[in-house]
């Protein structure tokens, strides 16, 4: 399904924005640098929890590509997405003391803030309609099918906005991130089987309105 989503990267300010927001609210940098780096999640969470900036810091670093990837999958607006994973990243902030290693994987439980607040975005947001025009002026040689496969494309784009949030989200932690079946269920708060039937609806329905593209165009 990875053709189906515009490749994108981390973008660099968004923690630049972020730390700004987080600074002051309990923060502190420890005076004997602590192996930030070689700290695993539960080490950098809890020492976050305790106001440790550079802790927090190594979290963005290590999350944040992932936080923007999944984020931009689900809610196709770029400043929302930012927007998304900053919150995320804020409450994760301010919720870090609360953060249980017995109960969960810190990814996990980081993931699971949010792709909740982007199903709650989706949910909020009337989606607009992708544009189906195209520039089809091209004298090149294999023209046509260079437009042919961006007209399949953008279908499949189409129908992958119109998903339902968490078939969405499902289907971007399950076949763009790799994500085991146990793991992408915990994140989405759902059962193994609830996850298998979101991506079954997910695959049915991208079928059906694929299908139906090409129909329109045999016409």
């Amino acid at each position: 399904m990875k053709a189906g989503y515009a490749a994108r990267s981390w973008p660099e300010v968004t923690w630049g924005v972020l730390a700004s927001q987080v600074a002051g609210a309990g923060s502190l940098y420890m005076s004997t640098p602590r192996p930030y780096r070689e700290a695993d999640d539960d080490e950098l969470v809890s020492w976050s929890a305790a106001g440790d900036r550079r802790a927090f810091d190594e979290i963005v670093t290590r999350h944040g590509p992932f936080a923007w990837r999944v984020a931009s999958r689900i809610v196709p607006d770029r400043l929302a997405a930012e927007d998304i994973v900053q919150e995320a990243m804020v409450r994760a902030w301010h919720q870090a003391g609360h953060f249980d290693p017995a109960r969960a994987r810190f990814r996990t439980w980081l993931y699971r803030i949010l792709v909740n607040l982007c199903v709650d975005q989706r949910r909020r947001v009337q989606l607009e309609p992708v544009t189906e025009g195209f520039d089809a002026a091209d004298p090149s040689p294999g023209a046509e099918e260079v437009l042919a496969a961006s007209e399949r494309d953008v279908a499949l784009a189409a129908a992958l906005r119109e998903l339902p949030a968490r078939q969405r989200a499902a289907m971007a932690l399950v076949y763009d991130e790799g994500l085991s079946g146990t793991e992408a269920a915990r994140v989405l708060g759902v059962s193994a089987k609830a996850l298998e039937r979101l991506l079954a609806r997910a695959r049915a329905t991208l079928r059906e309105r694929i299908q139906a593209e090409h129909s329109r165009e045999d016409l």
